[in-house]
């Protein structure tokens, strides 16, 4: 089959397939979201047992196919076993990674969002972090690399930079004092304007290293679960569930 390559990723999701494979998705940094079948990986005494789950960070040993690839072998530096210890964490994370899989595109270079995802699922293993914080700055990152986020530094009516005080859905962004009265829109702060420019502007190792007032984060609930409903078009299975827990 030739020489194999060397990948950086994650397990986003795992089917099996037959009697004792799995078809894996993997976002990777090199070539984004790939397809990867593991042969055996189902048998007790499979090498790839543990390493073929989702959240399974690590190196991927793989031959590439014309479609897909083939693991050859799986060398995990993190298992997040972490997320499995309380299941509203746990479907945070499925969250995650259904998001990240929403936004991936496949063969395509995915540096930015493999770190990305990585650090928040960090995030949500530390107990310091408010899960609903994490979620909502990991949603507003997300869009931020799939080209889809909301202007957060100017009036998209009129242009203006300051008075920045109403959200606006469907206009995409935010509206200063003058314009806000004539559209109408989602009353928002300045803590809360800051604190969307600052997950919006500042490098990744910042990312996860505030926490903001309860009246922050549900105004940043009623952004993003409006925007997102508006802008994405599909359903998290995992979304569902939090909302039943």
């Amino acid at each position: 089959m030739g020489q194999t390559i060397l990948l950086n990723g994650m397990v986003l999701s795992a089917m099996p397939i037959g009697d004792y494979d799995k078809r894996l998705v993997v976002l990777t940094r090199e070539r984004g979201k790939i397809t990867v079948f593991a042969r055996g990986a189902r048998r007790p005494n499979s090498s790839l047992l543990a390493a073929t789950n989702p959240f399974a960070f690590g190196e991927f040993e793989l031959f590439e196919g014309k479609t897909a690839y083939n693991a050859c072998k799986i060398s995990v530096k993190n298992y997040f076993r972490e997320l499995t210890e309380d299941i509203e964490t746990a479907y945070y994370g499925f969250y995650f990674l259904e998001l990240a899989d929403y936004y991936a595109v496949e063969n395509v270079e995915a540096k930015d969002m493999c770190n990305l995802l990585y650090a928040s699922l960090r995030a949500l293993t530390k107990p310091v972090f408010d899960n609903r914080l994490v979620r909502r700055i990991y949603e507003l990152r997300m869009l931020v690399l799939g080209g889809e986020y909301p202007n957060l530094f100017g009036c998209v009516s009129c242009g203006a930079k300051e008075r920045l005080n109403t959200f606006h859905v469907k206009r995409g962004g935010m509206l200063c004092s003058a314009c806000g009265a004539l559209h109408g829109g989602i009353p928002v702060d300045a803590s809360t304007l800051y604190t969307m420019q600052f997950i919006v502007a500042s490098p990744l190792e910042h990312l996860y290293s505030f926490q903001v007032s309860e009246e922050v984060i549900e105004c940043l609930e009623q952004i993003m679960n409006e925007y997102m409903e508006r802008y994405i078009d599909r359903d998290f299975h995992s979304l569902e569930l939090l909302d039943f827990l």
